[in-house]
């Protein structure tokens, strides 16, 4: 359990989370979004929204699975460390030691090479249209042919990317245990691990709810349905899993060094998250263990996965030393799962820092809109901040407020471009409800209001016609 502290300003934190989460599928026109949050080996959060299928207008649910596209890496890593646990393998073996007919060259590399993703193997074959929907996933035959030629760079030279390096993975985990990857991996890592709504690959257990992935616009200016029923056979060591954000969360929060439970001895879970190579050439600063991602959010540190598959885009982060875990699942291939779980950190890091709401503020919270947008008014510690729900990040430069009266604040801080000094000031109807507020002279409404205002007003794009009558006088200038 949390401690008193923690609950408190974890609590809060929960709150606004689905709200700016909501806001910001408005604003992309995704069809849906799946949210979930652990705390420790609890789950704190979980939260659908949106529709699971633009053709059938079936509504999200927290139980929808998804493919969880390249989050498939760290549950076979998982298996390889379990069977280095066993003393059936070691990191620094050849992997030609295990899996045959493999070129001499690829052979020669090491499983904690091919893990890490610096075994120089290609990225995807010569044929990669399997992801464009033209051909199906390959098979072992045909990833072990794709492999002939050897490797395009040189080994332990730099981190690149691999799907058929895990795929080689897949292989050596059957040639070990004499076993098919798929039926092992669910019994040793996911069943082992508690979760429920996990699989390996298709097929989908009947009656169990799919999310459809879904084309971008920009295309047909309008979207396709990705149905997402497909296996990927030999590939799905390296994305063939489907789960929910809960499972998601649940599993990596086993991967945590401090997790109490895990499939996992500390030692192994350790050298996962270890950062063995710095993702090159981008300006983003990522590392990658073995079948982990790892960065650090302004001081705090995560490890975790992502996944895209055509019409899925997925994200899971662990932040060890808060205990905390988010996943979040998209089902469009445009999908900000990426930016929203740094968002979610972003957030989470500053109800920590700042703390809960004190008596004096805490009832200055709701979301106010502008011709412009919105913004939500979110009391934390003793000030109330002004956040901008449409950013990814809605705490950056967000304003500072300091309460002087029940209806009554001021602007404590702003940027240059701001209001700094300027009054705020609540205006309530005559049951003692805030229907506006008065931020330095701009008047800012519920939504509805805004809306209404607003029709009135000015003429709808494509509707032919002015939703505002015309003044009946006007006076107009001549010369």
């Amino acid at each position: 359990m949390a401690s008193p502290s923690t609950d408190k300003w974890l609590s809060a934190a929960l709150d606004y989370i689905p709200s700016w989460i909501e806001l910001q599928l408005r604003a992309s026109g995704q069809p849906a979004c799946a949210v979930a949050i652990a705390f420790k080996d609890r789950i704190v959060l979980e939260q659908a929204f949106g529709i699971a299928d633009l053709s059938t207008g079936e509504k999200l649910t927290p139980r929808h699975r998804f493919r969880v596209a390249s989050h498939s890496k760290s549950f076979t890593a998982a298996g390889v460390m379990k069977l280095r646990e066993r003393g059936k393998l070691k990191l620094d073996d050849p992997i030609g030691d295990t899996v045959a007919k493999l070129n001499s060259s690829i052979g020669r590399a090491t499983i904690g090479q091919v893990l890490s993703h610096s075994a120089g193997i290609t990225r995807d074959g010569r044929d990669v249209g399997q992801y464009d929907g033209r051909r199906s996933y390959l098979t072992a035959k045909e990833v072990l042919a794709d492999l002939a030629p050897g490797p395009t760079i040189d080994p332990n030279s730099r981190f690149k990317y691999s799907n058929h390096g895990f795929a080689l993975l897949g292989l050596m985990i059957e040639s070990i245990v004499n076993e098919p990857f798929k039926d092992w991996i669910k019994r040793e890592i996911v069943d082992a691990a508690g979760l429920k709504e996990t699989i390996p690959d298709t097929p989908i257990p009947k009656g169990v709810p799919f999310a459809r992935g879904h084309s971008a616009k920009l295309l047909l200016g309008e979207r396709v349905v990705f149905p997402g029923d497909y296996s990927e056979n030999a590939i799905a060591p390296a994305g063939g899993f489907i789960a929910t954000a809960s499972d998601l969360c649940r599993y990596f929060a086993q991967l945590s060094p401090r997790a109490t439970q895990s499939v996992l001895s500390v030692p192994s879970r350790r050298e996962m998250i270890r950062r063995h190579w710095r993702n090159a050439h981008t300006a983003a600063e990522e590392y990658y263990g073995l079948g982990i991602i790892s960065g650090a959010i302004k001081g705090w540190e995560w490890f975790g996965h992502g996944g895209g598959l055509p019409g899925y885009i997925s994200r899971t982060a662990v932040v060890p030393e808060q205990d905390l875990t988010i996943a979040i699942l998209t089902n469009d291939s445009n999908g900000w799962a990426g930016p929203w779980v740094d968002g979610g950190i972003h957030i989470l890091r500053e109800f920590s820092q700042r703390g809960p709401p004190t008596r004096r503020v805490r009832d200055w919270t709701g979301r106010w809109w502008g011709l412009d947008g919105p913004g939500d008014y979110i009391p934390l510690g003793n000030k109330v901040l002004v956040a901008n729900p449409q950013a990814w990040n809605p705490f950056l430069n967000a304003s500072e407020t300091e309460v002087t009266g029940r209806d009554n604040a001021r602007v404590s801080l702003d940027n240059g471009y701001g209001n700094q000094g300027e009054a705020i000031a609540r205006r309530r109807n005559k049951a003692g409800k805030v229907t506006e507020i008065i931020y330095a002279g701009y008047k800012l409404l519920p939504e509805e209001a805004v809306a209404k205002e607003v029709r009135k007003r000015y003429r709808l794009v494509g509707s032919g016609r002015t939703t505002q009558a015309s003044p009946k006088k006007r006076r107009e200038d001549r010369p």
